[in-house]
């Protein structure tokens, strides 16, 4: 039977129905249909040397976009990149180096090019809170860079204003640098 707008559970059901060359066949028109699938399988069998490379790619276009080329920014789809890498494979040291460079990306260009925008800020300083959430997690010898980059982070943003700067510090504050 189908339904008005079909849910995973309706595509489980005839998945069953599959058999192995059948989902082969699938998973070959999936990894073909896209880019962005092609990204998540290669992840998720460890099949590239750099993993994180397309989610950086993403992240770095949507965050430090090519201004003489009318390139707009999206945090949306920032976010969606790290998102994306979660689901195909989620090591927490890959969730931080994505995190630290969406906050370096967004920092660097916000400074850059002079942008004013309190939404692009908002979702800097909640990213810079995961990312000290996730880098507080990770064993002790991984942290001292992160911690530093983020530092980083927190100066460029010292230098522009806005309060971002003094949000930072306090973050820092709660979750405690470890270096």
């Amino acid at each position: 039977m189908l339904t008005d707008t079909p849910s995973w559970s309706d595509v489980k059901i005839k998945l069953v129905d599959l058999d192995r060359a059948g989902l082969i066949g699938l998973v070959r028109d999936l990894y073909a249909a896209g880019k962005d699938n092609q990204a998540f399988l290669h992840a998720r069998f460890a099949l590239d040397h750099d993993l994180l490379k397309p989610y950086k790619a993403t992240i770095d276009r949507w965050l430090w976009p090519d201004v003489f080329k009318n390139q707009g920014t999206s945090v949306a789809k920032a976010k969606k990149a790290i998102a994306d890498y979660r689901k195909a494979i989620g090591q927490p040291e890959g969730l931080a180096e994505l995190m630290v460079l969406f906050c370096e990306r967004a920092a660097g260009f916000s400074s850059d090019i002079g942008l004013q925008d309190d939404g692009y800020f908002d979702a800097l300083v909640r990213m810079f809170e995961h990312a000290l959430k996730v880098i507080t997690a990770l064993p002790e010898g991984q942290r001292p860079a992160l911690w530093a980059r983020l530092d980083e982070v927190r100066r460029i943003r010292h230098n522009f204003g806005y309060g971002v700067g003094d949000d930072m510090d306090e973050l820092l504050a709660e979750y405690g640098d470890d270096d």
